[in-house]
């Protein structure tokens, strides 16, 4: 999966209110879209809370969602700041693991040996402007070679390099030049999903909390640190911070919203929403219409 990140690429955080008797089908098209992930129903079951980035963001949310009969409501906050989780940062907090090795598998980066803009325009003409391409500055610029990996290996992590070369019409040594560049900048990264009843944490809870503008950064950084958050952000909207809890049950929940949260400095208030079934974690796709692995998961 890419880092939006790195790649500057908005992600929106979306509340769908949606009719019951189209829940089902609108978190399963929501799941099958390659720009989406954490795609869930919670609460009722008529609410669908997910994320989306990069630029089929804006036709999603204010064109094809507003006109699908069943949606009711189409909320969506823009995510300002990851303190934790997401494509950079996967959940390891949880689980008999190490700290050493934690570090150990997050050495998976290959050395970059390859520089894109001083080598020489040789070769097809796709080679020829990704020799050009300029990759300097806060985020990655990446050409039309590059979004089209990215969008194969959104879809399926274990396309072949001749899937890529069909698929991007470059040749077999740029695609492999390409793949070791991305994942040694950071742009493309692998990552895990695991249900987290393996892990024992069988609750998993969205919550929306209003901190004082003034300490957003300082409650991000607490938050982050709280082994129960798999993913927290700061956002617009009328909440502007956003966590992902998992935990051992409703009592373990309980105590983390009336204590840990409670400990924020200027919290002003929070909401939680449990999240029913999960329809699609990071990459992978659980049914919406059945009880099964997705359920509850985070």
């Amino acid at each position: 999966m890419s880092d939006p990140v790195v790649v500057e690429e908005q992600q929106w955080l979306f509340h769908l209110r949606v009719a019951p008797d189209g829940a089902e089908e609108i978190a399963d098209g929501l799941a099958a879209r390659p720009d989406t992930s954490w795609v869930a129903r919670c609460a009722g079951g008529a609410s669908i809370v997910g994320t989306v980035y990069g630029a089929g963001a804006e036709p999603l949310l204010l064109d094809t969602l507003p006109r699908t009969r069943q949606v009711l409501d189409v909320a969506a906050d823009q995510v300002l700041r990851i303190f934790y989780g997401g494509a950079g940062q996967p959940y390891s907090k949880p689980g008999p693991l190490s700290e050493e090795q934690v570090q150990a598998l997050a050495r998976h980066l290959p050395e970059s040996t390859t520089d894109p803009i001083a080598e020489p325009a040789t070769g097809s003409t796709t080679e020829q402007i990704a020799a050009t391409t300029d990759r300097t500055g806060s985020g990655v610029a990446l050409d039309a070679v590059d979004r089209r990996l990215l969008a194969v290996l959104r879809g399926d992590g274990r396309a072949t390099i001749e899937q890529l070369v069909e698929s991007t019409e470059a040749s077999a040594s740029t695609v492999r030049r390409r793949l070791q560049l991305m994942r040694s900048s950071g742009v493309l990264r692998f990552d895990v999903d695991v249900i987290p009843a393996l892990q024992e944490l069988t609750a998993r809870t969205l919550v929306f909390a209003m901190v004082a503008p003034a300490e957003l950064g300082r409650a991000g950084e607490l938050v982050a640190e709280h082994g129960e958050v798999g993913f927290a952000a700061a956002t617009t909207g009328s909440s502007n911070l956003f966590l992902s809890v998992s935990t051992s049950g409703l009592p373990a929940l309980y105590d983390y919203l009336t204590v840990r949260l409670g400990e924020l400095p200027e919290l002003r208030s929070h909401s939680a929403i449990p999240v029913l079934r999960t329809v699609k974690a990071a990459t992978t796709r659980y049914s919406a219409r059945r009880p099964g692995a997705g359920d509850r998961s985070a």
